[in-house]
């Protein structure tokens, strides 16, 4: 039975009617993820939450070990993962308390480990689409009855290292480029998502203007801890309705993403690399 992933903040984990809930803590080749794994069912459905930056919010954007989160769900069985998010908006109609369901990245980070494959093994996985488009529009048709605001299909997230926010002539550059809605964890994590054969989507949930807005006041941590507040009735809601309607099987090919990515001569890969990447071949 699939797996659905929610990664997002711990406030999600109090689900109303998850039932057969457990904890667990997989260690994986590259180290431990970022807090235990809580699952449960909600009916059916099999949910597997992991908070991205630790109980307590304790890791920073650039030290949540993204490699450590995707293999630990990969080996629990999670296939589709589901990312809930807190971004500002980069454009005048996202406003604070909507949400926005992407369907690109920039990415405009610069000191964190980026792939799976290394140690002598280089793969070349296609990126050109980053969400699953099949994926992300389940979650687009129940944001859009969950929600409290608007709800916007598509939108290009720009993902900056952090953890400071940006300058106003960052911001100014980044509205030039046409970026919609900006954040600072989607990469490298739609990325080793795609690595990994796992349908990767996201609920964005816009918390500020960013610095670029002349009316609004420049982002805050008070401000978007707020409305983060406010957001996370709307996350579990999406998150209720996705399992009441059960997993949709992906139509996107994320599944076959390593087929032919592979570069290097199988017949060179040390015991080490290839122990390290067994779990991307688990059924």
């Amino acid at each position: 039975m699939p797996v659905l992933g929610i990664i997002g903040g711990s406030g999600l984990y109090d689900m109303p009617g998850l039932e057969r809930v457990e904890e667990a803590l997989p260690e994986t080749p590259y180290g431990m993820p970022s807090s235990p794994i809580i699952s449960g069912y909600i009916g059916e459905t099999h949910l597997a939450f992991l908070a991205r930056h630790g109980r307590g919010h304790v890791f920073a954007p650039t030290d949540v070990p993204y490699r450590a989160n995707i293999a630990a769900l990969r080996s629990l069985g999670v296939r589709q993962v589901l990312s809930i998010s807190a971004v500002g908006s980069l454009q005048e109609p996202l406003a604070p308390r909507s949400a926005v369901i992407p369907d690109q990245i920039i990415d405009r980070t610069t000191s964190r480990p980026r792939t799976f494959f290394d140690d002598g093994i280089v793969a070349h996985v296609g990126m050109a689409d980053p969400f699953c488009s099949t994926l992300s529009a389940a979650v687009q048709a129940h944001a859009g009855a969950s929600s409290g605001g608007a709800v916007h299909a598509g939108g290009t997230y720009l993902c900056i290292e952090g953890p400071q926010f940006s300058t106003r002539a960052e911001s100014y550059l980044f509205r030039s480029w046409g970026a919609d809605i900006i954040g600072m964890t989607a990469m490298p994590e739609a990325r080793l998502a795609r690595e990994a054969g796992m349908c990767y989507a996201m609920l964005a949930m816009v918390t500020d203007y960013d610095v670029w807005h002349e009316s609004e006041a420049d982002v805050s941590v008070e401000a978007v801890q707020r409305v983060l507040r406010d957001n996370i009735d709307v996350g579990r809601a999406v998150i209720q309705r996705l399992a009441d309607a059960g997993i949709p099987a992906c139509g996107a090919g994320c599944r076959d993403a390593l087929e032919h990515a592979i570069i290097t001569d199988e017949r060179t890969f040390s015991e080490t690399a290839r122990s390290r990447l067994a779990f991307l071949t688990d059924a």
